[in-house]
């Protein structure tokens, strides 16, 4: 694995080192050992699939409050998606910046997002799917989000959104 830094301090972007022959494919997408290296030693307790069926449909800004901040480690496994994570950490120089990337099936790049970020995506393609890996359980009382379209925050989204939850929708601005 090749571990990019981003912009924001302690957001990477993960490049697979793809062996190829005439059976297919391998990718190593997870190794304790070499995320150490980058001084994760945390323990995934979750992994999630989320799918939408639906080109343009957006999902987020989501975290979760303290105690119960996670870091996520995201990949997308079919399609495509812009995956977009925001630095809500206080004391961080990069303090509500955003991030966003491309992650698809055909690229295989992931995307470590550390505890204090808001995490959302828009489905480029019809047919998307993400595989989430959590290092905090799902804590319902301590769920939360920011809105998709916060004007603070300026994401440009690549298309108009096609599908929202009523839920993500009503988050409120910064």
């Amino acid at each position: 694995m090749i571990f990019e830094r981003t912009p924001l301090e302690g957001l990477y972007l993960l490049k697979p080192n793809i062996l190829r022959d005439q059976r297919g494919l391998f990718v190593r997408t997870f190794c304790k050992r070499e995320f150490a290296k980058i001084g994760f030693n945390k323990e995934f307790v979750q992994f999630n699939h989320s799918f939408s069926s639906k080109k343009g449909t957006l999902r987020g800004m989501h975290f979760q409050l303290a105690p119960f901040t996670e870091t996520k480690l995201i990949r997308c496994v079919e399609g495509r998606v812009w995956d977009v994570a925001v630095d809500l950490r206080k004391d961080s120089e990069t303090y509500l910046k955003h991030f966003g990337l491309e992650l698809s099936k055909e690229n295989m790049f992931s995307i470590l997002i550390p505890d204090g970020f808001a995490h959302g995506f828009q489905t480029l393609e019809d047919n998307s799917a993400l595989i989430y890996h959590h290092t905090e359980y799902y804590t319902p009382k301590v769920d939360s989000g920011i809105r998709y379209n916060d004007p603070v925050l300026d994401i440009h989204w690549p298309l108009p959104v096609s599908s929202i939850s009523e839920k993500d929708a009503k988050y409120s601005s910064l």
